[in-house]
């Protein structure tokens, strides 16, 4: 019976519009059949119907405190039963009922992307009890409760099917081809193929690594495997975001208030034109023809309807707005404060550089501390396990490996004995001549604020490994892109030293960088911006919780932020693209001015009908008519946010599919780069032969990988993406790059060729691998910038690209 009660109260909207539609094709079935009096009677019918569904709607507003516009109806509505014009007041109830209907229609569509989350909500999960953790491959999925799977090891797996609230952190849930992931937690072991478009709307799966933190929510699109749960189901990523679901259903928009405002002061002054009409003619009828034509419903409908639409079209995009209020102020922002670490930057330490000792390669040196690391809980190692996966190198299984606390890890490696630390813990580099790497990568540490891991083997020190939090891509393009939409002044507040923040600030083109900062600052920041001008707060942490619930609007960056980011703020981001806030920006004041368009257009429209229907010229049936088609033209024109924008930059499949495969590319020219500048900074001025030949090394590096790839780009990308700029030649300084880039790599090529190189020569090598080594560089980083982050998935350089200074 409760279930009954529950749909009749969801489609009650459509049952009412059932009736009136039924009762005024009734009515005029009658009056055709010449059955006048029996038509009229229908007729009132409907009238009656749109006089309780009105006198129900206008006293929940009165328990609100709000005098809204349905009061206007209710007065047409009474007015017509009271004049006998049955039949304009079936076509008013019709034309209220079918706004409610299109009204809750269209917030069905706003929503349908986030209500499609909770159908995904997985129920029950299998979790193990004893064995071996990583690799779920071998352990026989069936439909029993419990079962035991003879392994490896000494102890039997056990996997029972419990509900996933009984999911606590620390236990091992296996994850099966084609399942969703029901908590929180990090992947013990092997890989995984996570399709997370129901997060993101990213259409391209995702691969993760032993140790890559996972969210709840994402579809497991390859083989099964065991996942470690860091969060119980009821605080995890999926829980979060269907919390979201709700509240977006729950809140209603300050443009609906302003519209029930504007009502306000349009009922007297359509009482006043009803009353002058009355007065100057004499006749009840005129009265009512002017509260026919009164009737406010593009204000009613058309506002809501504009919404909800804005709502839809951020939802697809990967942005989570908090009701149609939210949306509204997101539109009015003009000054924007922004953390650095997760938002501006990726958020997470990547493997920016690798400097080795003369004997010993790069590739070597990593090969062998990934090896190691993957069996490593440390914050680092999955960022030196991805590192060696993303160029390719073969990993070997480490034995006997352990960590010293607060030194490093150790252990075997095909025989030799690895250790990952501090410096002293790695080992002795050698004789002071033989040790200069190891200063220049503690200036390059220096310089660029870069973290530093010695790598040591045998008991000597070999490498440095220097970690980093790249800036995103995208990150100096949304800051331009917000400037175009009306912010006026960006701020970043970031708890980092000063000087990698005003580093990332100079890349990103803010106006103000604040360092060091903790959340009762950021907090302070927030209220004296807000003082000046509508803010807002973008952040990823639970640091930044407080100063996102005191912004005017707060934007958490939820793919890779905090549950108490998320919750506090207005705004979630589940895709970790910072470009998608400048988005939804768009999108905000697109709506709000679409909605203000079709309330206006509507409004002006029933005023010129009311002076019509005031001299006479309108009666209440025909006026009933025309309030319809006005209704009608004001929601099509509201619903005209659901249209793309018409300025953004859209890729065909094509160029999407380029755009990544030249990102992808991009691994290997960082790789190149940071070898560039490790060879260009051991050249003495009497150099070694294997100095030079390292230089000869990477000179045939550049010719076998980079020149290829950038005239691959010349020939492929660049006339697939002129064509979606659009322009006078776009690409053009990106062109010229490439032939500075090929004159460069020339000229290296000449140099190395000579057989006795002097001291000249080594300084014009030098100047010349300096020389590439910044153009190629920043050309790169222009390529990601502004052209490969376009893509619906953002490349490699998220995780390779080279710091910000």
């Amino acid at each position: 019976m409760e279930d009954t009660r529950s749909r009749l109260r969801d489609h009650a909207d459509q049952l009412i519009l059932a009736a009136a539609v039924g009762g005024l094709a009734a009515g005029g079935v009658a009056w055709c059949a010449g059955a006048h009096g029996a038509a009229h009677v229908v007729w009132g019918g409907v009238a009656v119907l749109g006089v309780l569904c009105s006198l129900t709607w206008v006293l929940a507003a009165l328990r609100e405190r709000r005098l809204d516009a349905d009061v206007i109806a209710l007065l047409a509505l009474v007015g017509t039963l009271l004049v006998h014009e049955e039949l304009a007041g079936a076509l008013i109830t019709v034309m209220l009922a079918g706004g409610r209907a299109l009204e809750a229609a269209a917030a069905g569509r706003a929503r349908r992307d986030l209500r499609a989350l909770l159908a995904r909500a997985p129920r029950t999960v299998r979790r193990r009890v004893g064995g071996a953790v990583g690799s779920a491959e071998s352990t026989e999925l069936t439909g029993s409760s419990e079962l035991t799977v003879p392994s490896e090891s000494a102890e039997p797996t056990t996997v029972e099917t419990v509900p996933a609230e009984a999911v606590r952190p620390g236990d091992i849930v296996i994850v099966g081809a084609g399942e969703v992931v029901p908590v929180d937690g990090t992947l013990a072991g092997g890989a995984a193929t996570l399709d997370e478009s129901a997060l993101t709307g990213e259409p391209l799966p995702v691969e993760y690594w032993s140790g890559d933190r996972l969210r709840s929510g994402v579809l497991n699109a390859g083989a099964p495997f065991d996942l470690r749960a860091t969060s119980t189901a009821a605080d995890g990523t999926y829980a979060g975001i269907l919390r979201l679901v709700r509240e977006a259903e729950q809140a209603k928009a300050p443009a609906v208030r302003a519209a029930d405002r504007i009502a306000a002061w349009f009922l007297p002054l359509t009482l006043i034109v009803c009353g002058l009409a009355w007065w100057l003619s004499g006749e009840a009828r005129r009265a009512v023809a002017v509260l026919v034509v009164a009737t406010p419903c593009p204000l009613i409908l058309a506002v809501p309807v504009a919404m909800v639409a804005g709502l839809s079209l951020t939802a697809r995009r990967g942005v989570v707005v908090k009701g149609g209020g939210v949306l509204e102020r997101l539109a009015d922002v003009r000054t924007l404060i922004v953390d650095k670490t997760g938002t501006l930057t990726a958020g997470r330490p990547t493997l920016g550089g690798v400097v080795t000792a003369e004997d010993v390669s790069a590739e070597e040196v990593l090969r062998l501390a990934a090896s190691l690391d993957q069996v490593s809980a440390h914050v680092l190692a999955a960022a030196v396990v991805r590192a060696a996966h993303e160029r390719g190198l073969r990993l070997s299984a480490p034995r006997d490996a352990e960590e010293i606390t607060g030194q490093g890890m150790r252990g075997y490696v095909e025989g030799r004995e690895v250790h990952i630390g501090k410096a002293a813990f790695a080992g002795d580099p050698g004789d002071p001549g033989a040790a200069a790497w190891a200063e220049t990568a503690r200036r390059r540490s220096d310089a660029d604020g870069a973290l530093t891991v010695f790598i040591g083997v045998d008991g000597r020190a070999v490498g440095v490994l220097l970690f980093d939090d790249p800036v995103r891509p995208d990150s100096a393009r949304t800051i331009r892109a917000l400037r175009r939409g009306g912010v006026r002044r960006v701020v970043m507040a970031t708890g980092d030293r000063r000087p990698v923040a005003e580093a990332v600030g100079s890349v990103t083109g803010v106006d103000e960088v604040f360092a060091e900062c903790g959340p009762e600052f950021k907090a302070d920041l927030v209220r004296a911006e807000r003082a000046g001008a509508v803010t807002g707060m973008v952040g990823d942490g639970v640091n930044d919780a407080p100063a996102l619930a005191l912004a005017d609007v707060g934007v958490a960056v939820g793919a890779g932020g905090t549950t108490a980011s998320s919750e506090a703020a207005d705004v979630v981001l589940t895709v970790d693209r910072l470009e998608r806030l400048a988005e939804a920006m768009t999108v905000a004041r697109r709506t709000k001015r679409i909605a203000l368009q079709s309330a206006g257009g509507g409004m002006a429209a029933s005023g010129v009908a009311m002076l019509v229907a005031a001299l006479g010229h309108l009666p209440a049936a025909w006026g009933a008519l025309l309030q319809e088609g006005i209704d009608l033209a004001a929601i099509l024109n509201a619903l005209r946010v659901l249209r793309p924008d018409e300025d953004a930059v859209r890729l065909d499949d094509r160029t999407q599919e380029l755009a990544r495969r030249f990102a992808a590319e991009h691994t290997a020219v960082w790789a190149v780069l940071d070898r560039m500048r490790a060879v260009a900074d051991d050249l003495a001025d009497q150099p070694t032969d294997a100095a030079l030949g390292r230089v000869r090394q990477l000179h045939r590096d550049l010719v076998e990988d980079v020149l290829p790839h950038e005239e691959a780009e010349e020939e492929l990308l660049y006339p697939a993406m002129a064509e979606a700029l659009g322009g006078v030649d776009p690409m053009a300084t990106m062109s010229r790059a490439h032939v500075e880039i090929q004159s460069q790599i020339r000229a290296l090529g000449n140099l190395v060729r000579r057989r006795d190189l002097g001291a000249a020569d080594i300084a014009e090598l030098r100047l010349v691998l300096y020389g590439l080594y910044a153009v190629l560089r920043l050309h790169t980083l222009q390529e990601e910038e502004s052209y490969l982050s376009l893509a619906d998935v953002p490349g490699p350089a998220e995780d390779t690209a080279e710091p910000a200074a």
